[in-house]
């Protein structure tokens, strides 16, 4: 075991954050006006009564947008984990499915799920877990039989009171940065250096928010709207909703 050295952390998370950044900017540019509409519930929108184009606009954008950027940093943070690993247990990315992260410590193998917080899954996405960390410790053993792996989902934030699961460990926000690192206040630690230039970064991202919101309403007002301004729930309904065969669906 290595002490982890906190200047190595903060010099990844700047030369690094940039990426999570441009991610965000790059997912505003690909997005599609229509391609979201079809994913929303145009009656919710009615439901809230909410009259204009652009209130439309920015409640279904804002909402796909907050669940990709939840996507990509739990990528960036998975990044981070390992990168700190290395440091620490010289562990590495896995390249055996299901799994993040393997390393060993006191002679044990440990492979690691990683993911961005405590509620991320339904029964089914955690029994593919289980059964991914079966066929990671079948794998290890068929090379190795007297090794002894120990599985572990970990949770970049959250907590969790009951981290043994039988099969498995989980362990949530301090817990698991204490447990790839061996620093028990990593969890705080890391704060300062993931805000570098945060607030520059944003400001180049609203920039590009605003140009999408203004091109998405001129986009909405003229698909779904009345000349005297007036939203067609029929038409937009319609769209999101109508049978293909539908000819007017098919010309938008």
């Amino acid at each position: 075991m290595n002490r982890l050295k906190l200047t190595d952390v903060t010099k990844y998370v700047e030369e690094n954050i940039g990426t999570f950044h441009q991610k965000r900017i790059d997912g505003l540019k690909k997005l599609q006006l229509k391609s979201v509409l079809k994913r929303k519930n145009p009656y919710l929108f009615k439901a809230k009564h909410l009259l204009t184009a652009e209130e439309i606009i920015r409640k279904l954008t804002d909402a796909f947008i907050s669940s990709n950027e939840e996507t990509l940093f739990g990528d960036w943070l998975e990044g981070l984990a390992i990168f700190i690993n290395q440091k620490v247990y010289n562990g590495w990315k896995s390249g055996i499915q299901g799994i993040d992260l393997e390393f060993d410590k006191n002679n044990i193998r440990y492979i690691v799920n990683i993911k961005s917080g405590p509620n991320w899954g339904n029964s089914s996405q955690i029994g593919k877990m289980k059964s991914d960390f079966n066929t990671a410790k079948r794998t290890l053993r068929t090379s190795n039989s007297g090794l002894i792996v120990v599985a572990v989902n970990g949770c970049c934030y959250g907590r969790d009171n009951n981290p043994d699961k039988g099969s498995y460990f989980k362990y949530c926000g301090q817990d698991f940065w204490s447990f790839i690192s061996g620093e028990e206040n990593l969890y705080k630690d890391i704060v300062e250096p993931i805000g570098h230039k945060a607030k520059e970064k944003n400001e180049m991202f609203l920039a590009s928010y605003a140009k999408m919101i203004n091109k998405f309403t001129k986009e909405f007002a003229n698909d779904f709207c009345e000349d005297n301004g007036e939203i067609n729930w029929e038409k937009l309904v319609e769209f999101n909703s109508g049978n293909f065969n539908n000819s007017q669906l098919k010309k938008a």
